[in-house]
């Protein structure tokens, strides 16, 4: 009897083998990662949609008001003839940055606050021993900005930092190049609403090019002019 009871007991040990054999171990990848890709790419989509979708002011007044303004005027016989703002470029030279490399750091930082883009380092391209300048050695730097940061930076540009030049009372019309480019100076960057008065270690000027499309000045002229650009009269 003993020996019976042995048997049996020893034979469910053995049924109960085949259960560790059938691990559902290769149904465990779940399809769901596949799912989730497509749902990636449709939230990037749709992050770059709205980004796209961004719009200043002053470049609808370009399209509805100005644009329409200019064809009337010079009479072109394609839209793409109508002159545009192209792009900006804003340059700020740093003579001092060849005895104190901080110098120079402190303009790339003000740079970027102004531009909302971080500028290049710009190098002299020859040497000159009356300014103790070597080729090559770092003495300023610069921004070029295109597309919505292009309209941003012009829309603060008249509308806020020019009025704020003490006895403004607007600027030169004799500053194209013949190309329909104009150049302003600007004396401090103080006029700029990002910058602190209480931080700012050296006033310092700068160079902004504004670059158009426009065949010649007088086109330019009138193109900035309806962009609001407060030209002395």
């Amino acid at each position: 009897m003993a020996e019976e009871i042995k048997k049996e007991t020893k034979a469910p040990a053995k049924k109960a083998a085949p259960k560790k054999a059938t691990a559902p171990k290769a149904e465990a990848p779940v399809v769901e990662a596949p799912a989730k890709a497509p749902a990636i790419k449709k939230a990037a989509k749709g992050a770059g949609n709205k980004q796209a979708t961004l719009v200043n002011r002053l470049q609808l007044k370009y399209k509805n008001e100005v644009a329409p303004k200019l064809l009337e005027k010079y009479g072109y016989t394609s839209p793409m003839q109508i002159p545009a703002l192209s792009k900006i470029v804003i340059n700020i030279g740093v003579g001092d940055a060849t005895q104190d490399g901080k110098k120079l750091e402190q303009a790339v930082s003000e740079l970027t606050l102004i531009a909302g883009q971080k500028p290049i380092i710009t190098k002299a391209k020859k040497s000159i021993a009356t300014f103790k300048l070597r080729e090559g050695q770092e003495i300023g730097c610069k921004v070029t900005l295109r597309g919505l940061r292009m309209y941003d930076f012009f829309d603060k540009l008249v509308s806020i930092s020019l009025p704020r030049v003490r006895d403004f009372r607007g600027v030169s019309k004799n500053a194209f190049d013949g190309r329909g480019n104009y150049t302003l100076g600007i004396k401090e960057q103080l006029i700029f609403p990002e910058i602190d008065y209480d931080k700012v270690v050296k006033v310092r000027g700068m160079d902004i090019v504004i670059v158009t499309t426009a065949q010649n000045d007088a086109e330019a002229y009138t193109l900035l002019e309806l962009m609001g650009m407060p030209f002395h009269r």
